[in-house]
């Protein structure tokens, strides 16, 4: 097991954390809101919605605001909400993937296309970029959750594929990602609660998109790419957008927006 993470990049563009708060609580919500109407309203006999809820609270949103979220799946309102991927490329040549939540399609694609257009991407074809990714669950824990070798030896008895450690300065960088431990599709939930039975509750469990390879970019072509993931960020449809760049430490810091 071994790996690398991408958090000395992306912390130069995630400095904006109080900013984005509220839009990282609309987006919880909607998680729940979406995750309890594809099941039973209970996370106790949903796993998509228990995921969503435990996530929630480990982002501090407040129980009233998740119950809310969850009671909101019985209304009318989220029949017309939808789960659209989009895929496309941008700066030299990395692949993104947006995952979107929309109850207007036409809207979603039209301002994704345009934040790609603007930034020196652009959208492409359904696959053209996902075949060349796996769709994986992955658990984080913060730093303090344990050494490098006990989350390592948790991981390997409750069945994970692999782990990855950055413990990158946690003092300092609120976000820093700490351990990043990663599973097949399918057994996301049953490694979680393994795990935590060991190191206690998660930062965060999420089924995600993981490339298979990196895309190097260097000079001015990283300051266009953090614009184009920022713009994609900002908009209201967007649930996630996953890249697969790999960008120097000092490239990184010096096009930070």
């Amino acid at each position: 097991m071994a790996g690398h993470s991408k958090f000395k990049n992306i912390m130069h563009r995630k400095g904006r954390a109080d900013a984005q708060r509220s839009k990282l609580f609309s987006k919880l919500s909607r998680d729940i809101t979406v995750a309890a109407k594809s099941g039973m309203p209970d996370p106790a006999m949903n796993p998509r919605l228990r995921l969503a809820v435990n996530n929630a609270k480990a982002e501090s949103l407040p129980k009233d605001v998740i119950q809310r979220a969850i009671n909101k799946a019985s209304s009318g309102d989220v029949d017309t909400m939808e789960e659209v991927r989009y895929e496309g490329r941008g700066p030299g040549g990395v692949g993104i993937i947006v995952e979107a939540l929309t109850d207007n399609r036409n809207r979603a694609a039209s301002n994704i296309g345009a934040a790609f257009k603007k930034n020196g991407g652009a959208l492409s074809e359904m696959n053209s970029v996902a075949f060349m990714w796996d769709r994986v669950g992955q658990i984080r824990y913060k730093a303090e959750a344990g050494t490098e070798d006990a989350v390592m030896e948790a991981a390997i008895e409750a069945g994970a594929q692999d782990v990855e450690s950055d413990l990158v300065k946690p003092d300092i960088y609120e976000d820093a990602p700490g351990h990043t431990i990663w599973t097949a599709f399918e057994d996301l939930n049953e490694v979680a609660e393994a795990m935590s039975k060991v190191l206690g509750d998660p930062k965060s469990t999420a089924i995600v998109w993981k490339p298979q390879s990196d895309v190097p970019v260097t000079g001015e072509a990283v300051g266009t790419l953090f614009k184009l993931l920022d713009a994609l960020d900002a908009e209201d449809d967007v649930q996630n957008v996953y890249s697969n760049e790999d960008i120097s430490d000092e490239d990184a810091a010096k096009y930070a927006g």
